[in-house]
Order: C-alpha cells, then structure tokens, then sequence
C-alpha cells in the first residue's frame, strides 16, 4: 500500500478459517483444520485464526464428557498446532479444552512459529458453557508477537465491551477471537448481533478484528458461520460468508492501529471523560 505522503508501508495478511467441526469425528475435524490453515497459508496468511474448541469439537453434553477429552496445555492438540505454526511458518491462534482442577477450561494457545507464546482461559462463559466449564481468573492477554502485539479472547469475551477497551489500552493492535456462535432466530434480512458487536468492538477502539467462527451442524447444534474480519472502522475488510466452509483473508496495517485518532478533531481514547462514567467504568 502506498500514500501520499510516504513509502509503501508493510502489510500483514491474516486469516480467518471457518471450519465445519464434528466432536464425534476428530479425525476429519483435524484434517479440515490442516487444510484450511494450509489454504490460508498459501494465500499470504502471516497469521491464521482457527475457531473456539476447534480441534475437539464444542456440543459437549455434560461436564464430565468435557473432562475426559480436554487435555494438557502441552497435550496432543497444542503440541498439533505447534506442529502447524511451525510446518506453515506463521502465528496461530486456535482454541482447545484444557484440564483443569475440577472441571475443564476452555482455552485458546497464540503459536509464534511453532514457539506458544500464550494460553487463554475462557472468562465469560455462555449458555451451558457455566455448566460445562471452569472460568479463567486472568484476564484476556495481549502478547508481543512476531507481527505486532495480538489480543486473544474467546467468542463470547468479544461481546463485553469492557473487555475489547482493555485490550486496546494495553496496546493491542488486533484482537483474535475463536468462536462458536450458536444459530439463534433473528429478523429477516439481520445480520447476526454477534458479527455487528464484532464490528462495534474494532471500530470503538480502532483495533483490529479476526474472528473465526465455525459452520455446520453438531449433534443437531447449527452455527452461525460468521467470521469476519474488521477494519479500524469497524467496516468488514473480509465479509462473513454464512454457513459455508471458508477462508477469510485481509491485508491490514498493523501500525495505523496505535494511532486513535479520526479525523482532526476526534480520538477515541483522548475523547473519553473517564470521571463521568462512574466506578467500573
């Protein structure tokens, strides 16, 4: 990309690879992720988001079931991904079920190059995820990776707007968000709340957005098929492609995310009037 008033400046291609994933099939669940982190890859992708619980699959039905596949954060399926970042040369952020002490966490590992550089722990569980899972008690990370410093959250963490502003006041110039939004009735025409909160946390704080969502159907759950990446605007630079496998890719500026401003007058962390917003705010 080239302006005006410089040089080109240097662009990141990330991805987003929306996956059709089935619990009770991990074998063609991992060979679909293989592929579409490959398709990605070979498109320019320099970073790969892959959705939440990507590789073991999400319609748990009790706890216990959650229990005895989740796994180590150096486990079989972190040790894959690493395998993945490694083999393709790129960051990945992908979700996974983690041990825990009584019941399992559902978390997300950000892969530099085959080197983890973090791992998530779910916050904000939905539904029957309170059920199911153990919460994180850290908040969601922002971590200083080979491309620029990455926040990860996890589906639903995306839609507290707290969470989003922290992110972006730690520094993070893009936020990856595995999904699994569940299919739920909505108007005619609507585009699901969950892609325009999406779009509302990127442009609210001028950050960067990559979400992948899963599709298909499992044990009789419909997904929504929603990822998307959104610009500094909080306009779609990759558009949702519903219900359908995909690989979604953009080229963004990683840089232009540290600068707040828009246009002469505005900034949307200088204009904040924290004194007027009240305690926990």
């Amino acid at each position: 990309m080239t302006n005006a008033e410089g040089p080109s400046v240097p662009l990141t291609t990330v991805g987003a690879c929306q996956v059709a994933i089935d619990i009770d099939d991990p074998t063609a669940t991992r060979a679909a992720l293989d592929a579409a982190v490959g398709s990605a890859v070979r498109a320019g992708a320099q970073l790969v988001v892959l959705p939440e619980l990507a590789v073991c699959g999400g319609a748990f039905s009790t706890s216990a079931e959650a229990a005895q596949r989740s796994e180590p954060d150096d486990g079989p399926s972190v040790s894959w991904y690493c395998e993945l970042s490694r083999r393709y040369g790129m960051v990945l952020v992908a979700g996974f079920c983690e041990r825990g002490p009584d019941r399992p966490y559902n978390s997300a590992v950000l892969v530099d190059h085959g080197r983890i550089l973090t791992v998530y722990r779910k916050t904000h569980l939905w539904g029957i995820e309170k059920e199911i899972f153990r919460p994180g008690d850290a908040p969601p990370p922002v971590v200083g990776a080979s491309l620029g410093r990455i926040g990860v959250v996890i589906c639903y963490d995306l839609e507290i707007p707290e969470v989003s502003r922290s992110l972006a006041l730690r520094g993070a110039q893009l936020i990856a968000a595995p999904a699994n939004w569940p299919l739920l009735p909505r108007p005619a025409g609507e585009r699901p709340a969950e892609v325009f909160k999406a779009q509302t946390a990127a442009a609210v704080n001028r950050t960067f957005v990559v979400v992948a969502d899963r599709c298909g159907v499992e044990r009789g759950q419909d997904w929504i098929g929603g990822s998307v990446i959104c610009g500094l605007d909080g306009y779609p630079l990759a558009a949702p492609v519903y219900g359908e496998p995909t690989v979604l890719l953009a080229e963004v500026d990683l840089e232009a995310a540290l600068d707040k401003s828009f246009g002469p007058y505005n900034d949307v962390f200088a204009d904040r009037r924290t004194e007027l917003y009240g305690d926990g705010c």
